[in-house]
């Protein structure tokens, strides 16, 4: 399927590694001009960037000015700007639940999964609305409708960036700006797999091996496997191109069969 995507500008945060880099390396790959923002780059990242028109950037999306300045990063590299992706997150599993969870955790969790998008898409849609077209696409989870103890300041990250997309949908759509969200469930990323991700957590408060929780994990869903992230990117680039045209304010599930409601 021709998605359409040559001579398009895209922006991704979070496009070091996993789903982020592999969005970037899906839009470069169909003709895309790419600008990839992380904190702090990657090998793979920069053999994109010598392979493709993938402009890396490093900057804190954490922080109140790193988004805005990758945006403009973008409008001086390419002077315009067609499609935005917020992919940018982080989680720290709360084994010891709700009580241990600090204010300063909640601020954290909410600066990189909630406020990074919400100043990336700030910054980014005045020059958004200045396209024929474009697109916001967010890549959330599914912990924002399936809410966790383990991950409960994820989950309400999750929930509000869910929330805000919607309600963005509905003011910048008739601007041309279309705006959707997807929601993984788990994926073979650092996120899950890492030395101090989910699966390894859970498995030092569990006395268990990583291995045994990931394949707990998997099991869950009816694939019995974990999404990969070129499977995300994919999802991603068909709803950031014009063959979903008519397709905004939606949210796209991809966990293998895991929730299980209507």
């Amino acid at each position: 399927m021709e998605l359409n995507l040559t001579g398009k500008v895209a922006l991704v945060t979070g496009a070091s590694k996993g789903i982020g880099l592999a969005i970037a390396r899906r839009l470069a790959e169909e003709g895309a001009f790419v600008v990839a923002g992380s904190l702090r780059g990657s090998p793979e990242l920069d053999l994109l960037a010598e392979r493709w028109h993938v402009h890396p950037v490093r900057v804190d999306l954490t922080t109140e000015t790193g988004p805005a300045a990758l945006v403009a990063e973008a409008i001086t590299q390419y002077e315009h700007l067609d499609i935005a992706v917020n992919n940018v997150g982080a989680v720290r599993p709360r084994p010891d639940g709700y009580l241990s969870v600090t204010d300063q955790d909640w601020t954290d969790i909410f600066a990189v999964n909630f406020f990074a998008a919400v100043r990336t898409m700030r910054a980014a849609i005045p020059h958004l609305i200045r396209r024929p077209r474009s697109s916001i696409v967010t890549v959330g989870s599914v912990n924002a409708f399936l809410p966790d103890p383990l991950v409960i300041d994820y989950s309400a990250a999750k929930g509000a960036l869910a929330n805000l997309c919607k309600s963005l949908s509905k003011e910048f759509g008739p601007m041309g700006v279309r705006v959707n969200t997807v929601s993984p469930g788990p994926v073979e990323t650092d996120l899950w797999l890492g030395k101090d991700g989910v699966a390894a957590t859970l498995a030092k408060v569990q006395g268990t091996q990583a291995a045994d929780i990931q394949a707990g994990a998997a099991s869950q869903s009816v694939t019995g496997r974990f999404t990969r992230p070129d499977e995300v990117a994919d999802l991603v680039l068909l709803l950031a191109s014009e063959r979903s045209a008519n397709i905004t304010g939606a949210d796209f599930v991809i966990d293998g069969g895991l929730i299980t409601t209507i």
